[in-house]
């Protein structure tokens, strides 16, 4: 492959998206030109109220289906790179990295608690209570999402079956980039965004003890992480020849340290090139821009050069997104699976989903594709 302004053959990326209901994975070259794209749904298991669980080897299964499909043709010793974003999901694994159960059932396949569960309610308000530190950095309180109650709720619920067996508890972008290199370095982005860390301090002895979970003080947080690398850090050797094998691969290409997936949007729109489209902001400094990120929820956020503590807003965040500025985060939860609720129970939706597919529109699945292929079809009717 020529690009149009250089007579040198292209060089490819390869990035894989796991969202809440699907796995994406999109090939580009080194203008950042989308040159293949392919998706593949991902189950989730509702067990009970405020319960969603996730596979890590469906999850990893789907990865490998998509990573196929995108570089079907291509010369692959020109492929320079893969990255993983994802949801910050809680994956738990064994001392042997086996899955573990995350569910009363012991149903050791659904091995994650997915971003969105919200078991932990009692978890988390014994956390605020303590008005740790910690807690300045996520805008006064944490979130019942966040992993510290997740984690909790896990010792005091699943002792026996999960909490005294687990040997690795990653995000799921981590387990993503440990998979694909058997390194089990964490990235800044989920540690510090979801799990206390401070790119500056490390780790608080003090708040883990405080909540319960001074386990994870005495192994030197071996389980949740004790090296930390920047995102888009060069994990390892790159790509280990088992997983190479089942992504369709060449073996050592490069692997970076992981991003959440919102921040990987974040810092896509952040660090865009502008130059030349007229827009307002070409020219400005990138802390003046804000990024919206759109999927089952939404969420805007701003980088500065120095902290700017907001209550109810999550951050400041050091380094989290783009290296050397703090970050900001505010949102909203389901936001997109409203629109898809609003749709999808209009009585008008089976008759536009059907004509929708006999028109073979993308189908992508939720908001990522009927939806926006059904209101175009209204706007056309």
């Amino acid at each position: 492959v020529m690009s149009g302004d250089e007579q040198e053959p292209s060089s490819y990326y390869v990035g894989v998206d796991v969202g809440t209901g699907s796995v994406r994975a999109a090939l580009v070259d080194q203008r950042g030109l989308l040159l293949a794209f392919a998706d593949q749904p991902i189950t989730k298991w509702e067990p009970q109220f405020n319960h969603h669980e996730q596979s890590s080897e469906d999850i990893w299964a789907a990865c490998c289906v998509v990573t196929k499909k995108v570089v079907q043709g291509i010369d692959l010793s020109r492929i320079r790179g893969l990255g993983f974003d994802a949801t910050c999901s809680l994956v738990v694994l064994d001392k042997q990295f086996r899955p573990l159960p995350v569910n009363y059932e012991g149903d050791f396949h659904r091995n994650i608690i997915m971003w969105l569960d919200h078991r932990a309610i009692s978890q988390v308000q014994r956390i605020n209570e303590t008005k740790h530190s910690v807690l300045q950095y996520v805008g006064g309180l944490m979130s019942v999402e966040m992993q510290a109650p997740k984690l909790l709720w896990l010792k005091e619920n699943l002792r026996e079956t999960c909490w005294d067996k687990a040997g690795h508890f990653f995000d799921l972008p981590d387990f993503l980039s440990w998979k694909a290199t058997g390194v089990t370095a964490r990235s800044l982005c989920s540690l510090v965004c979801k799990w206390t860390y401070s790119a500056e301090k490390g780790w608080d002895d003090s708040f883990w003890k405080m909540i319960g979970l001074e386990d994870f003080v005495a192994d030197n947080y071996s389980k949740i992480g004790n090296q930390v690398l920047p995102p888009a850090a060069s994990l390892g050797s790159g790509l280990t020849p088992e997983a190479a094998r089942e992504l369709g691969l060449p073996v050592g290409i490069a692997v970076a340290a992981s991003l959440i997936d919102a921040h990987a949007g974040g810092l896509g729109v952040i660090g865009a090139d502008v130059t030349g489209h007229g827009l307002s902001c070409e020219g400005q400094p990138v802390t003046s821009r804000l990024a919206v990120i759109c999927g089952t929820s939404s969420c805007h956020m701003g980088i500065s050069k120095d902290p700017i503590f907001v209550p109810g807003v999550w951050g400041p965040y050091f380094s989290a997104m783009v290296p050397g500025f703090w970050l900001n985060e505010g949102g909203q939860s389901v936001t997109g699976k409203l629109i898809d609720h609003v749709v999808q129970g209009h009585a008008a939706f089976p008759e536009l989903q059907a004509k929708a597919t006999a028109r073979n529109l993308q189908k992508l699945g939720g908001i990522h594709g009927y939806v926006p292929s059904i209101i175009k079809l209204q706007l056309e009717i």
